[in-house]
């Protein structure tokens, strides 16, 4: 549809770059258009076209296109996500009624979802079937159900299988310059001190005792500098319940980044669990898209791998294939085993945990990765352990 649009324009002379066509993706991509068609068509106007006089052109070939479609969603929008959001309240489910609740696979739960968003017609509360708040029902906000679809709003109990929202996270700062001394001070022990390069440093005791082995002669003798060879990973979760944490983390970011000593650092996003990919930035779009096992290619078992996340998510993200709660995203090998390998391909890997560390014991989640990985607290205390961990000896 898109490219009929750009091809519709040159059709009646507009002249349309390539470059203008990528700057209105772009723009696109950003969410500038938002969920209005009339907003998409002052964006597509504002990148396409040079001169008012091309206006009535851009219209024709803009209606012929679009002919049929609705103009916009934004108020139906607004709408349902309040009634979504504000979830009636309800009497939770006993032990009983739990256990009979219908548990779902990934691909059984986004099938029956969509076929229920043909179906219904009106709001729901409290039900079982249809998209609504409380109840049993696996779609909608605010109820009880092992595997569900979360609709818009906060995640309250983190059991939701999938959640059907645009996902916009930010990413994590790198220029915090208050409350992070002391985490500096922390991380300035992630230091493994070789001699590496040019030989230009004087080896004092070395060349006083050739010099004295010389007769007196002088004879000096250079070395290599020592350098910090640490290598290290940061792999961070962003999004959902990670939310609350944003400026512990973006502390922790801006530390690492002012860690001017280390030899190489690269970091990472991911949601909930590593899958596939990792991303450059915090939008995790496909142009930020880096495949996981890309990194194992590149970067040997000598790095050090930090993984920042509360690790806290439906059971479904971690064990089963295509578990990613953001349904675009699947994956058919499942989370663990990607934690799994990152743990066997690096010679160290801790886990940095933002949740306090008396709620670990309460996710079934939680306490699989610490199995998987040391988990420490992201504290002062917390990341001064997890370092000794990275660079200490071995028990």
């Amino acid at each position: 549809m898109f490219l009929d649009l750009f091809y519709g324009l040159r059709k009646e002379g507009v002249p349309v770059s390539l470059q203008e066509w990528q700057g209105l993706l772009d723009a696109m991509q950003k969410g500038l258009h938002g969920s209005s068609l009339e907003r998409f068509y002052h964006l597509g106007r504002t990148c396409l076209i040079k001169t008012e006089t091309q206006f009535d052109a851009y219209d024709r070939v803009f209606l012929k296109v679009f002919r049929g479609i609705e103009g916009s969603l934004e108020g139906i929008t607004d709408e349902v996500l309040k009634w979504l959001e504000e979830a009636k309240d309800l009497p939770e489910l006993t032990p009983e009624q739990l256990a009979e609740l219908e548990e779902l696979s990934s691909d059984e739960l986004m099938k029956k979802f969509l076929e229920r968003l043909e179906e219904q017609t009106e709001q729901h509360d409290g039900g079982n079937k249809w998209v609504g708040t409380g109840g049993r029902s696996p779609f909608g906000h605010g109820g009880t159900h092992p595997t569900g679809v979360r609709v818009g709003g906060p995640g309250k109990s983190r059991s939701a299988m999938k959640v059907a929202e645009e996902r916009r996270f930010s990413d994590y700062r790198t220029d915090r310059t208050i409350d992070i001394r002391q985490l500096r001070m922390a991380l300035r022990r992630l230091r493994q001190l070789t001699r590496r390069g040019a030989q230009s440093e004087l080896a004092l005791d070395e060349t006083i005792d050739e010099t004295c082995k010389n007769a007196g002669e002088i004879e000096l003798v250079f070395r290599a500098p020592r350098k910090n060879d640490i290598r290290l990973l940061l792999l961070m979760d962003v999004g959902g319940t990670m939310d609350p944490f944003f400026e512990p983390v973006s502390q922790l970011l801006t530390a690492l980044h002012e860690e001017r000593g280390l030899r190489e650092f690269q970091a990472y996003y991911f949601h909930n669990c590593v899958y596939d990919e990792v991303y450059n930035g915090a939008r995790m779009t496909r142009d930020q898209a880096v495949p996981t096992a890309d990194l194992f290619r590149r970067l040997d078992d000598r790095w050090k791998v930090m993984i920042v996340g509360d690790a806290g998510m439906h059971p479904a993200e971690l064990f089963e294939p295509n578990g990613s709660i953001d349904p675009w995203r699947g994956s058919a090998t499942p989370g663990i085993e990607w934690l799994q390998r990152i743990e066997t391909h690096f010679d160290r890997s801790v886990w940095i945990n933002p949740e306090e560390s008396r709620f670990w014991d309460n996710y079934h989640t939680t306490r699989t990765v610490r199995k998987i990985f040391p988990m420490y607290h992201l504290s002062i205390d917390g990341m001064g352990e997890a370092v000794q961990s990275l660079v200490g000896s071995r028990q």
